[in-house]
């Protein structure tokens, strides 16, 4: 039967999640462009928090293929560059899609603009009802909206699907006080409010993501994408990264 949910359903922490994944992950070692090994790896980790019957849901960038901030900044229209991001994102999410269903998963991807001829429309009942018959489903072309990120559109996405977490997939361990790599000193945080996150400006997700998780009390949980099993660590309910959420666990 399509879609039909893991054995493990019952002992993971969380019903249905939304990933938020950066283009630039997709880009591996490599400086531009979609790297076979990355997708194989995130398909393999999907596939295992599915068999463990977690609905699960996508939302990823486009910066491996186009950023339009930088050309925005040189000069370029900003909504025709902003557009140009949003068709990048496409290109990921169908690659992200072959790379999925190779790994034996059935996979929706759904674009905020209208792009019949490879993908569906965003329609927010039938994302649900796809995540409730166990399809993986990709968002592309971020809100659909210039001006926008795709940090938005995931917080926008799961708060519309519902969704009990939003997992945002990084190269780092977590939200840290500085940046890791050029001071190796800095303090990795467990957790975070999310009015600290804003107000001391932390690299977490953009202002209006964060304030959209907060007004909707979507828990947000920063990880290593990289580290093996780290996303069926998370919804098994494990401690790992950092946890962005109204209360401090076990408060």
């Amino acid at each position: 039967m399509e879609g039909k949910m893991g054995q493990g359903a019952a002992s993971t922490a969380y019903r249905r999640i939304l990933v938020k994944l950066s283009g630039e992950a997709l880009m591996g070692e490599g400086e531009w462009g979609i790297d076979p090994l990355v997708l194989a790896r995130v398909a393999s980790a999907v596939g295992e928090v599915r068999a463990a019957g977690v609905e699960v849901a996508l939302v990823i960038g486009g910066g491996n293929i186009f950023r339009g901030a930088t050309l925005a900044a040189s000069g370029l229209d900003r909504v025709t560059s902003d557009h140009m991001g949003m068709l990048a994102t496409v290109i990921n999410a169908l690659a992200l899609q072959d790379a999925l269903e190779r790994a034996g998963l059935f996979v929706r991807v759904m674009s905020a603009i209208r792009i019949q001829e490879v993908c569906e429309d965003y329609i927010r009942r039938r994302a649900v009802r796809h995540l409730e018959k166990g399809r993986v489903v990709v968002f592309a072309a971020g809100t659909g909206n210039p001006f926008f990120t795709t940090d938005s559109a995931a917080a926008l996405r799961a708060v519309e699907v519902n969704a009990d977490l939003m997992v945002k997939a990084t190269k780092v361990d977590g939200v840290f006080s500085d940046d890791p790599v050029r001071n190796p000193s800095a303090q990795r945080y467990d957790w975070l409010g999310y009015d600290e996150v804003i107000e001391r400006k932390l690299r977490v997700m953009d202002a209006t993501a964060v304030v959209l998780c907060r007004d909707h009390g979507l828990p947000l949980r920063v990880v290593d994408m990289n580290q093996p099993g780290v996303l069926m660590r998370v919804v098994s309910g494990e401690p790992v990264g950092t946890l962005v959420s109204a209360t401090r666990p076990g408060a």
